[in-house]
């Protein structure tokens, strides 16, 4: 008889099911919950997932295989128990089982908290990356915080944004195995100290004023049709001695616990509120925490299995995503010369040989500096070793452009002005093999402009990487009506080959393929309109075009153009009530950071207008406005799958690169468009006929902008724009309020930063254009399953494949599910290596 622990047929996993169910939550049939039935199931299928996982790190352990560390503030997983039964090829039959058993799968996986441990789309790439490593079986290992609150939890109140905390483990989390045994020190504040070691060389030891305890909580990240099974590691901060007893004993019950709650403060809550000294402190604790705890880690590994660390880059690629974790640069070269007393230069050179950077911004506000006040009484061996790389590099500079100060005072690391500080970005181009940018486009405004002093030292460090999604949660699993029609018609490779997806191109002429599309997105459209209802009590009609806007609310994504052209809309049917305009059903949903008001106030924008528009008779059956509260993961997997028109309209040379449009196109949108980011390979790759193109492009944006930018212009000579911002000024949305959005107002006409009055007039004709296409339903179906199946080139396979022959030079390693066999489980790594 099959294990019940690793057996997978129907049987055993129903009995297993029963198992967990009775004696690991203590529950029958007659006292079970569905909290109780889904974690019953999650340990069920955790089990399947430890054998493997068991499996794979036997097997890294004894080939000693180089792997990918992958270091992110953000993971922003989503749930777990649908994909891992995607990637164990169990859904199938774990849907069956559960039926059988009187339940039904799709309440169990809604039961799953969804882990806010991101704020979007760098969180969110970070773990369509581990999917694909793991699916493409490269050995890794994801780093980052196990945050005990993650993102907040938006609420929408009187049309404002109102966040709550997000207490994601208030039930435990089953698919997490503490690993305390593997805790290691971090050290804060205090001084430095010179000395000579016993040869004599002059060595540097700090004196924290705070030691904190950093604890590792594994999660196994499965691929999709291989045993691999990787691990993201959060690390959770506690105190190294959580109970004082002098000072209880004393009286001081505060004190007592003081150390434990300050120390636990680092792993809190996700991006604390960086508007005080004590917010961009927290923050700063943060980043070196984690990449502390996991250098350490690093380090204890490569030592089970080498005599020393000169070849520390053999064992570990390090990925820095995005600049938060840069912070590992000093503190690698730390611990190899400080902790293990390696010399500078050799330290170095491994630094610079495993570090690599990946830049996610043009903006010049979201590249990182840390003031030297706030980082030397924290960190100060870190500033002094900050210090010591820049001073070696800027001597470098001096000998390769003799007398040229300018260029040297734009390479610095420490900048003078307006505050002394530290340029996180520079660092790590510095100590990096490799730069990346995640589009093409911004990979040339990279090198062109934002990091143009560097891609002039090192040209050959300069990579593009345009970003990609994982296909088995943003199809698969996200629209499985779509998944098996595409099945049905081409075999299951497309799965881990998206490519695939284009031997469906005929299929667009095919009408009965073509109705059979339609059906599938009004079925998903119709899921979505219950989900709105269930969220904010507005019935929306599936047969009107679903224009949907998705993603972090942020000026320079522009979520007040589309508003603006709602208004317009509306004065236009109030203007004439019998108007032919196309249906539509404008959604929102997005979160803004807590102390960003612009942004807020536009959240607060949409609903306004949303109230006025959804009561008003004369609209009725032709435009409503929705914003979703809490977006998140499972949220989106309802979005994406049921939207006709993909907005991505970003000001030009702002958005990196974008995900939400990939995930968007794969489940047949059409997008509305600027040529930024990853629009403009997305539109080559659909072609130009199937996206909605608008705007200036980036090189029209800086030249408007150097020869002086005049939103008024736009203003005066525009009447339909004229009258759209008249109405938001002068209360008509907000009556109650008269100047309430003059704030937005005066933005725009003032300087209107990200061009929303000089695309206004192209970005409205567009949506003209829009609405003519979508009344053709044929030749719109035809647009929409071309968008599909032309988007093989944005999985994130292709991205990782990429990384990881052309940056981190890692090979695939196999991985036997046999090598493992539990009833033996305690020989240790010993016993299998022999593998071949």
């Amino acid at each position: 008889m099959e294990d019940d622990r690793t057996g997978m047929s129907l049987e055993t996993l129903k009995r297993a099911f029963a198992d967990h169910l009775f004696y690991l939550q203590g529950k029958d049939a007659s006292s079970a919950d569905l909290a109780d039935y889904y974690s019953a199931l999650a340990y069920t299928v955790r089990d399947r997932l430890l054998h493997r996982w068991l499996a794979t790190q036997e097997v890294y352990a004894c080939k000693a295989v180089k792997r990918v560390c992958y270091l992110s503030a953000e993971f922003l997983m989503g749930r777990h128990l649908g994909n891992s039964l995607i990637n164990l090829n169990l859904f199938e039959k774990i849907d069956q089982a559960i039926r059988e058993s009187g339940l039904e799968l799709q309440d169990l996986l809604s039961e799953e908290e969804d882990p806010g441990l991101g704020n979007g789309g760098l969180g969110r790439l970070a773990a369509c990356f581990l999917d694909s490593l793991a699916t493409l079986e490269i050995p890794a290992i994801g780093y980052g915080i196990r945050y005990e609150f993650g993102i907040f939890y938006q609420q929408i109140r009187d049309g404002w944004q109102v966040e709550i905390p997000d207490q994601w483990l208030r039930l435990g989390n089953v698919w997490e195995l503490p690993r305390r045994e593997e805790a290691v020190e971090i050290k804060l504040g205090g001084y430095t100290e010179g000395y000579h070691d016993p040869k004599g060389n002059y060595r540097v030891s700090w004196v924290a004023d705070r030691i904190i305890l950093a604890v590792p909580y594994d999660t196994p990240v499965p691929g999709y049709d291989t045993n691999v099974v990787n691990i993201l590691r959060l690390w959770k901060a506690e105190a190294g001695d959580e109970f004082n007893f002098d000072a209880f004993n004393a009286g001081n019950y505060d004190r007592a616990v003081a150390d434990k709650m300050s120390s636990e403060n680092i792993s809190k809550v996700l991006y604390p509120n960086d508007n005080t000294p004590q917010g961009r402190t927290l923050r700063l604790e943060q980043q070196y925490f984690f990449v502390s705890a996991s250098l350490q880690d690093m380090i204890r590994k490569h030592l089970a299995l080498n005599p020393t660390l000169d070849n520390f880059q053999d064992s570990f690629a390090i990925q820095l995503n995005d600049t938060h974790p840069t912070v590992a640069i000093p503190e690698l070269m730390r611990l190899l010369v400080d902790e293990h007393a390696m010399d500078w230069d050799a330290a170095w050179s491994i630094t610079n040989r495993t570090f690599a950077y990946t830049n996610h911004t043009l903006m010049p506000e979201a590249l990182e500096r840390w003031p030297v006040r706030l980082l030397g009484p924290t960190l100060p061996r870190i500033l002094e070793i900050i210090y010591e790389i820049n001073h070696r590099f800027l001597e470098d500079v001096r000998s390769w452009y003799p007398g040229d100060e300018a260029r040297l005072s734009r390479l610095s690391i420490i900048e003078e002005e307006p505050e002394k500080s530290v340029r996180m970005a520079y660092l790590a181009c510095i100590g990096s093999h490799a730069i990346n940018g995640v589009a093409a486009l911004h990979t040339e405004l990279l090198k062109r402009d934002t990091l143009h002093d560097f891609y002039e030292l090192w040209p050959e460090k300069f990579f593009n990487k345009t970003n990609g999604v994982t296909p088995r949660r943003w199809i698969l699993l996200s629209n499985p009506q779509l998944a098996a029609l595409f099945t049905e018609k081409i075999g299951k490779k497309w799965l881990s080959n998206l490519d695939e997806l284009k031997q469906l191109e005929p299929c667009a002429e095919d009408p009965e393929f073509r109705s059979r599309w339609q059906a599938i997105k009004l079925h998903n459209k119709q899921v979505l309109a219950e989900k709105i209802y269930e969220r904010t009590g507005i019935e929306v009609d599936p047969h009107s075009l679903f224009d949907i806007q998705v993603k972090r609310i942020h000026e320079y994504k522009r979520q007040h153009l589309a508003v603006l052209h709602i208004i317009a809309l509306y004065n236009q049917i109030k203007a004439n009530p019998g108007i032919n305009i196309q249906p539509r059903t404008f959604i929102f949903a997005g979160k803004a950071a807590p102390g960003y008001y612009q942004a807020k106030l536009i959240i607060k924008l949409i609903n306004a207008v949303g109230t006025i528009v959804n009561r008003d008779p004369d609209v009725r059956g032709r435009l409503k406005v929705v914003f979703l509260p809490n977006f998140s993961v499972s949220l989106a997997q309802y979005i994406y799958p049921a939207a006709d028109l993909s907005e991505q309209i970003s000001t030009a040379g702002k958005e990196a690169s974008g995900t939400g449009n990939m995930k968007f196109s794969m489940s047949g949108a059409l997008t509305i468009g600027t040529l930024d980011g990853a629009n403009i390979e997305i539109r080559e790759e659909v072609h130009p006929e199937n996206f909605f193109l608008f705007g200036l492009t980036a090189e029209e944006v800086a030249a408007l902008k150097d020869k002086g930018y005049r939103p008024r212009d736009y203003y005066n000579s525009n009447a339909q724009l004229k009258e759209v911002i008249d109405q938001i000024a002068n209360g008509t949305f907000s009556p109650s309020e008269p100047d309430l959005f003059k704030p937005i107002t005066d933005s725009l006409l003032q300087q209107d930063d990200y061009m929303l009055l000089a695309d206004y007039q192209a970005y409205v004709e567009c949506q003209d254009e829009v609405s003519k296409a979508y009344r053709d339903q044929d030749n719109w179906t035809r647009m929409s399953i071309l968008n599909s199946v032309r988007t093989g080139k944005f999985s994130s396979d292709r991205t990782i494949a990429e990384y990881a022959k052309e940056i981190w030079k890692v090979d695939p390693v196999e991985v036997p599910l046999e090598v493992y066999d539990p009833a033996n489980a305690g020989l240790g790594w010993g016993k299998t290596c022999d593998i071949d």
